[in-house]
């Protein structure tokens, strides 16, 4: 890391947890996913379990992977904390190993957009596609890029996310975002925020992210490159269709 750049934000954990962990508007969809399955599941960026470990407390087999070291020391804590036994491995999503085959692999939450290049994408899949039984599917949501979203003004941070702060006060996520369209890249210089309860800072922690966005055909062209057989896509997590720009992506690849 050169000295000017800036940490990612999945190196900070527990900041991580007091601002997302609350989010639940996809877990009923993916505690669904998991009990349907049929056998085991596997998470990918599972970061520090808010997914996971509810999957792992409704009794289902599922296994999680994250790059950051920090994120998954986070949700090995957690687990031990809650009595739940999880697996949880330091891996990377473009080449992992996990010993096992899985009816249903899940990657939420725009976990999919860290791949940064075709190369990267196609990794991504394959590695997926090879820890998949016959007929097991690899799920993918994604927020959808639509026109909006690259209209939006650049140069100034926008309030992202908001949550209390433990003894008062709250944390606030301020992302300046700046987008290349050819790219379909995302680049954040993000920073969050510690008030106290007189709305007065008492820290600020900087970070950087990099994210790529895709499109439904173009994703559809990459599951197949990886060798699925069949793709399906829906536009939100209550199963409509996907229409318009305003929805939710979510990805069904078969084996």
């Amino acid at each position: 890391m050169s000295p000017d750049a800036k940490p990612s934000p999945y190196d900070a954990p527990e900041l991580y947890d007091l601002l997302f962990d609350g989010l639940d508007f996809d877990l009923a969809y993916w505690l669904a996913v998991g009990r349907d399955a049929g056998g085991p599941v596997l998470e990918i960026a599972c970061g520090t379990g808010r997914l996971l470990l509810p999957l792992r407390k409704s009794g289902i087999d599922a296994d999680g992977l994250d790059a950051s070291p920090a994120m998954i020391a986070r949700l090995k804590d957690r687990a031990r904390a809650a009595g739940l036994e999880v697996r949880a491995e330091v891996a990377d999503m473009r080449a992992f190993e996990m010993g096992r085959l899985y009816r249903r692999i899940f990657c939420g939450f725009n976990g999919f957009a860290h791949c940064e290049t075709v190369d990267d994408q196609i990794a991504a899949l394959r590695a997926a596609h090879r820890h998949l039984f016959p007929g097991g599917a690899l799920v993918i949501h994604m927020s959808y890029p639509g026109p909006g979203y690259w209209s939006e003004q650049e140069g100034q941070p926008v309030l992202e996310q908001e949550a209390p702060r433990p003894g008062g006060g709250k944390l606030q996520l301020w992302d300046n975002r700046t987008k290349d369209v050819v790219a379909q890249r995302q680049d954040s210089e993000v920073e969050i925020w510690e008030l106290d309860a007189a709305d007065r800072p008492v820290a600020v922690h900087a970070f950087s992210t990099r994210q790529r966005w895709v499109y439904r055909y173009e994703l559809e062209l990459l599951f197949r490159a990886a060798g699925f057989a069949r793709v399906e896509f829906l536009g939100g997590f209550d199963g409509r269709p996907l229409r318009t720009p305003e929805d939710q992506m979510i990805a069904w690849g078969y084996k």
